[in-house]
């Protein structure tokens, strides 16, 4: 049976709480149906901070691969993040890496993984008209599914693809099918599957004046009637478009994850977080009135501690942490 969308809300709340979703993974990675998907390792996986009803993380992509002439391995990288006091990362260049390779540097830095990422979903999109670009978007999916898992994260972001790919029904409806195929395997390892809203003219007009409603990706989100299908809300994204408070509110229980910059309507450009003109006072409503609970995570240049820790400083700020 179809669960009742109220299931739904009550389902991502619970499971967004970070010791809940945390459990359920580290669960998952001891059941029979994981072995051989992530790792045969049995060891725990790193665990978020407790107590807290928003976690900050910033994107495995902020963190150089070098800093002052010396190489970073991935260890040293998430360990940076842990010391710039962040409560996770995102692995945004889950790509580059094998879901065992990811579960080891989590439990090598003690620096806990929410979620992955392989930013060749531009390239390689589900609404691609050609079905091997399908193909590989999908299997770039699953694999992003196995890396968080291994991880012992609670999710993956996607981008479903480009208007340019055809009419808008068209392409909601391949990418729909070929997230369809994937959805077992994330509910098998207990990952969401989440959408991003970004600058790819889907849902949305890009032309059109900048009151705009979140309803068509709405109507997406919901047309799978699935729990393991939600949200990755970028409030900086849609500033540009439509109130970001009005976005979470209508979101609702479809908002699993929060990305975090800023922008400015005034310079139509970017900022850094809490600087621009983005409405962050009814963000933190909307978020208060819909019970959020769960990751924020930056999306903005990164660099050394230093610039790490002021970016989870602006990040404090803007949330009233």
């Amino acid at each position: 049976m179809n669960p009742h969308p109220q299931t739904i809300g009550i389902h991502r709340r619970s499971f967004l709480r970070a010791g809940a979703a945390t459990s359920i993974a580290a669960a998952l990675s001891h059941s029979p149906s994981a072995q051989g998907q992530a790792s045969s390792d049995p060891a725990p996986v790193v665990r978020p901070p407790a107590g807290k009803s928003l976690l900050l993380s910033c994107k495995l992509g902020m963190i150089p691969k070098e800093l002052n002439g010396k190489s970073l391995d991935i260890v040293e990288r998430l360990a940076l993040a842990g010391e710039a006091g962040f409560d996770g990362v995102d692995f945004d260049q889950a790509a580059e890496f094998t879901p065992e390779q990811a579960r080891e540097a989590v439990q090598k830095s003690g620096v806990f993984v929410h979620n992955a990422i392989n930013h060749a979903h531009w390239q390689q999109r589900l609404t691609s008209p050609n079905a091997e670009e399908r193909a590989q978007a999908r299997a770039n999916l699953e694999h992003c599914i196995k890396v968080a898992h291994a991880a012992g994260g609670s999710g993956v972001l996607i981008v479903v693809g480009s208007a340019g790919d055809g009419p808008e029904d068209e392409i909601a409806e391949r990418c729909r099918k070929e997230i369809q195929q994937v959805l077992p395997l994330a509910a098998s390892l207990g990952q969401p599957i989440l959408v991003e809203n970004v600058w790819n003219q889907m849902f949305y007009d890009h032309d059109a004046p900048p009151e705009q409603t979140p309803e068509r990706f709405v109507r997406f989100i919901d047309s799978f009637n699935s729990p393991w299908v939600g949200m990755y809300y970028d409030i900086g994204n849609h500033w540009k478009y439509g109130q970001p408070g009005d976005w979470i509110r209508a979101f609702g229980h479809r908002c699993f994850k929060l990305d975090v910059k800023g922008y400015s309507r005034a310079n139509n450009g970017w900022a850094d977080i809490g600087e621009g003109d983005l409405p962050w006072a009814d963000v933190r409503k909307a978020l208060d009135e819909i019970h959020f609970s769960g990751w924020a995570t930056a999306e903005v240049g990164g660099g050394d501690l230093a610039r790490l820790t002021k970016v989870r400083q602006q990040m404090e700020q803007v949330f009233g942490l």
